[in-house]
């Protein structure tokens, strides 16, 4: 069976909201199509002095709650289709969790493992530069952030180019930037902090009775937000009980050491390495394990038609942005295992982005606690928003956190007198 792009996996997931929605067509082609595209092929120079040319996406959705936001990605695999899909959830992740802001995302067709640093900085300057001239980025406008491959210090150089190209310091225009030149405390881990401050709020009703230390948790994916996730989950009481990278996993005897298999990961390449207490296991067995909560921080589309059937979790949290398909879901749902959609659990990284973008606005810096009181506060109220629509519509908590972000989108265009 061919795969779905990413694109056709929204749209499926759009008609399904639709449906309960009511959706006219106009209301409709409003969530399908985007606002503005803007496709290049942009040219920056190797060390070698020779010139390199790659495709280029930056794609706006719906502006209709306000300036576009979203990361901008460096990968190999990085087309209009994925983009376009991203930007669509973006607006709905940015309206899941009630924040002033509207869909984007950009991509550069390249692996940049093959890259030296002052290679990435010239790709990074050439792409917000080719954007900037071309009015698409502003701190009213568009305003991008860190995504697959994209860093920090690239959303460094990024603002300082597009500043270049203004004449004047903008440093609400780009999001995820170094805490030195105008980012936000908390930034850093707000995607795994965020997801689990919905976790924990979803516990409450889904695991009522468990202790965290009677809740098992096997992850797949164990980077940056999937590392920090399970170090947050450690810290808290909770049993991790396996992890995995794109090398494979590790299927620990009774509870994970989060900060041994940290250390094998940088020693070794991967945490597939055996010792005493730890067996190594596939990634396809790590999705089979008999656990309460599997995360998934890693891939799109890992768990599909041909796997979802031999799934043994309770809940699903997706930390990573499409790793459970519209046919996997279908499966999921009837086997009666809850999946916390992405669009809810991994908006910690925006809602940060957001009050990053409010300081820079404002001038000032807020605390790192206060920051994490607002998010925590921000996430369980969106957790519980998407919960009582669930049960409205007798749906998915995918559909519920789906007609909420349409619901208050729709809200939006028609105060605007958009049809």
């Amino acid at each position: 069976m061919a795969k779905n792009t990413p694109f056709e996996n929204y749209l499926k997931n759009l008609k399904k909201a639709g449906a309960l929605l009511s959706l006219t067509d106009g209301q409709f082609k409003a969530f399908q199509e985007s606002e503005n595209i803007f496709e290049k092929e942009i040219e920056f120079e190797l060390d070698s002095g020779e010139k390199k040319k790659v495709n280029a996406y930056r794609v706006q959705h719906n502006s209709a709650r306000g300036p576009y936001k979203g990361g901008i990605r460096f990968h190999q695999d990085a087309n209009l289709d994925e983009v376009k899909s991203l930007a669509s959830l973006m607006s709905l992740k940015c309206d899941v969790v009630d924040i002033t802001l509207g869909g984007g995302k950009g991509g550069v067709e390249i692996d940049p493992k093959g890259l030296s640093a002052s290679e990435i900085e010239r790709l990074s300057r050439a792409y917000f530069r080719a954007g900037a001239e071309a009015g698409i980025f502003g701190v009213d406008r568009d305003i991008p952030a860190p995504d697959v491959n994209t860093t920090p210090q690239i959303m460094g150089y990024m603002l300082d180019e597009y500043e270049k190209v203004i004449g004047k310091k903008e440093p609400g225009v780009i999001t995820g930037k170094p805490l030195e030149i105008g980012g936000s405390r908390g930034r850093s881990y707000s995607t795994s902090q965020g997801g689990f401050y919905v976790f924990e709020y979803l516990a409450k009703e889904y695991f009522a009775g468990k202790v965290p230390a009677d809740i098992t948790v096997a992850i797949q994916g164990f980077g940056n937000a999937g590392a920090e996730f399970a170090r947050v989950l450690h810290s808290h009481g909770y049993r991790v009980v396996a992890v995995s990278d794109s090398r494979g996993g590790a299927h620990c005897e009774n509870m994970c050491d989060i900060s041994a298999l940290e250390n094998t990961k940088r020693e070794k390449g991967s945490v597939a390495v055996e010792s005493a207490g730890i067996s190594i296991i596939t990634n396809e067995e790590l999705l089979a394990l008999e656990v309460d909560v599997l995360v998934l921080a890693a891939l799109d589309g890992v768990v599909h038609a041909d796997n979802a059937g031999a799934v043994r979790a309770k809940m699903i949290l997706e930390l990573a942005n499409g790793p459970v398909t519209v046919e996997a879901d279908d499966i999921l749902q009837k086997k009666g295992i809850v999946v916390v959609p992405d669009i809810l659990a991994n908006a910690g990284g925006v809602s940060v982005s957001y009050f990053e973008w409010v300081q820079n606005r404002s001038g000032d810096q807020w605390e790192e606690d206060y920051v994490n009181n607002r998010l925590q506060k921000m996430m369980e109220k969106s957790a519980q928003d998407v919960v009582d629509l669930a049960k409205k519509h007798a749906s998915s908590l995918r559909m519920g956190a789906f007609v909420l972000g349409m619901s208050r989108i729709m809200r939006a265009m028609e105060l605007r007198g958009r049809k």
